[in-house]
């Protein structure tokens, strides 16, 4: 339950992208369909003195008479958005899991551990991203008009993401209607497809208004509140 649609979550916090921004730190609210939150999550972007960015994400959540959840994800990257390290850490209920993945963009390959468990290491693709970066490689691509093509992006395991312009819609933010842009995503990974949907503010920076994401127990929606 929780797995499959923690990818769809990490896709929604878009970390800021550098628009020539000092950094950013952005807070949502999860809400079911009747408007009534369970959770909150905030992200936060620094930019680093070699001319990359540290990028991290925190998602606090209650599921009404399932389980608490708290998930951390971070990401540091080089110059390009190319990805150096990703840490996944997540605590459902008594369950804890901690893994991190370090890439070497020299050799194309990375290697993830899994804290208490194994380690792999497979090969990745030129300036391979994580999920992170490279939705922040989106919000600059469609910034500039484009849509980047079918690409692997690394959240443990890879996921082909594909992207779509669904159009411009009106919606709702701190009470104010504005118009934005609705992008379709499909994440296909080794054993899930998960689909969800993206609203992106007509800003400079294309900062992320709202996800709409399925769960198991009911479509919820992560919307910005400052």
């Amino acid at each position: 339950m929780i797995g499959q649609s923690s990818l769809a979550v990490s896709l929604f916090f878009l970390a800021a992208a550098a628009f020539g921004q000092p950094g950013e730190t952005l807070h949502y609210s999860a809400n079911w369909p009747s408007g009534a939150s369970f959770g909150e999550g905030l992200l936060r972007s620094v930019p680093t003195a070699a001319g990359g960015w540290d990028f991290e994400l925190t998602l606090d959540a209650s599921l009404p008479g399932l389980l608490r959840i708290i998930d951390r994800y971070s990401s540091k990257t080089a110059s390009g958005l190319c990805s150096l390290e990703f840490v996944k850490e997540a605590e459902h209920g008594p369950r804890k899991t901690r893994e991190t993945t370090r890439f070497d963009q020299q050799t194309h390959s990375a290697t993830r551990t899994t804290h208490g468990g194994g380690t792999s290491r497979f090969e990745i693709e030129p300036c391979a991203k994580d999920a992170l970066a490279y939705l922040n490689f989106v919000r600059r691509e469609f910034a500039q008009g484009r849509i980047p093509a079918l690409t692997k992006v690394l959240f443990g395991a890879a996921y082909e993401v594909r992207l779509r312009h669904a159009g411009a819609r009106n919606i709702t933010v701190n009470g104010a209607t504005v118009v934005a842009d609705h992008l379709s995503a499909v994440a296909q990974g080794p054993a899930s497809e998960i689909t969800f949907e993206l609203i992106l503010a007509r800003d400079a920076a294309r900062t992320p208004l709202a996800i709409r994401a399925p769960f198991s127990v009911g479509t919820f929606s992560l919307e910005l509140t400052r």
